[in-house]
This record gives C-alpha cells, structure tokens and sequence, in this order.
C-alpha cells in the first residue's frame, strides 16, 4: 500500500470521528464510579474504550492541525500542544484506571474511591499522591487546549467553523462541572466529542474532495525534489 499525505490525512480525519464517537458512547448510563464498580466487566470495557478514545482523538486533532497550520500559526500550535498534554494526560490517567485500579479495590478501596473522587470532581477523604496532579493537571490542559484550539480553528477558517466554535465552548463549559453531579457532569462531555467529530469528517471530506500538489507522491518519491514543494 501506497502511504500519501491524502490518505493519512483521512485516516487521522476518522480517527478524530471514532474518537469522537467513542467519548459519547461511553456517557451513555454511566454508573456511579466506586471501589465495587472497578471490579466490573462494564467497568473494564468502558475505562478501556476511554484509552482508544485517547489515542484516536490524539491522532485526529494531529491531523486537524497539519491540515491548517498556516493557517493557525503561533495560536494554533499553542492550542494543539496543550491540548495534547491534555489527551495524554487522560490516556496515562486511564492506564491506570484500566490495570491499577481493579488490582487494589479489595486491599485498599478507600484509596480507589479517593482517586475516583479526584477523577470526578470530587474531594477525596486521603491523599493520593502524585496521581492527583496527573488527574487534575491532564484535566486543565485539555480544557484550555479545547478553548485555544477551538478559538486558532475557528479563525483560520479551513475546517467546520461551528465545529471549531463548538469545541472552545464545549471546553470552557466543563468548568462548571465540579459543582454538578457525577452523571450530569457527564452530559459536558459530548459538546466536545460532536465538535471532534464534525472537525474529523470535514478533515476527512476535504481530503477526500481536494488533491494538492503532491499529495499522492508517496514521502519516498525520488522525484520529489525540495524544488517542487
């Protein structure tokens, strides 16, 4: 198989959708998080859909921000970085949730209560340690990446522009979830998901639609010469 900057450019435009998609399905009667709940097959399945969730939404705006660069200049890298720190901190936060939290539920199951307090906004009656700053840090990275990215989109124009709008406001909304509920904090995750969603299908579409110069010349072309780009 030919690998051209079209199809990876697709390929990271539906990975941004899957991910998307993911993120909400996952909201979806979310239970109570608890010691017991870790235990869980449910738990299992929706904690891990969380990390592919991670992964595929990190390669989407990866793919949205080379698409428009340019376009985005200082204030979209700066957008992209964080909010990538953000999308790491949530798949090493996850990793842990996945094959950490499980194993220590019966042994210690006020410390697994107290990290999923954290996770949720919620106070913790112990100290978790270090894992706190992972949680709380990869949080405010991903809601303020969310805002500068959403706000750098928007403005270049290049991609769904409500999507972009979207996506800022989406993000800056989360901020009123510590004094909500669990499961209504929940319902703030899917303004974000269907902004990255409609961003990954006019990421793909646009590909799929226009064929820049060069963009089907595979990377080791040796015709392609620095002359030509």
């Amino acid at each position: 198989m030919t690998i051209t900057t079209t199809k990876l450019t697709r390929a990271a435009g539906m990975s941004a959708v899957v991910g998307g998609l993911l993120f909400i399905a996952v909201q979806i009667k979310h239970p109570h998080l608890n010691s017991t709940f870790t235990t869980t097959t449910e738990y299992a399945v929706r904690e891990a859909m969380k990390i592919f969730m991670a992964v595929l939404s990190l390669i989407g705006i990866t793919g949205i921000y080379l698409r428009q660069v340019r376009q985005t200049g200082v204030l979209g890298l700066v957008g992209y970085v964080v909010l990538g720190v953000g999308y790491l901190g949530i798949l090493c936060t996850q990793v842990v949730a996945v094959f950490v939290l499980p194993t220590l539920a019966a042994s210690q199951p006020g410390y697994v209560n107290d990290v999923l307090a954290v996770a949720t906004n919620g106070t913790p009656v112990g100290d978790i340690g270090p894992l706190q700053i992972l949680i709380k840090g990869g949080g405010f990275a991903y809601v303020l990446g969310g805002i500068i990215f959403g706000i750098a989109l928007f403005r270049a124009n290049v991609l769904t522009r409500w999507a972009a709008a979207l996506l800022s406001v989406g993000a800056a909304a989360i901020l009123a979830t510590p004094v909500l509920p669990e499961l209504t904090q929940r319902l703030f995750a899917i303004p974000v998901s269907v902004a990255l969603v409609a961003l990954g299908y006019s990421l793909w579409r646009t590909a799929r639609t226009q064929t820049p110069a060069h963009s089907d010349v595979p990377a080791d072309d040796p015709h392609l010469t620095t002359a030509g780009v």
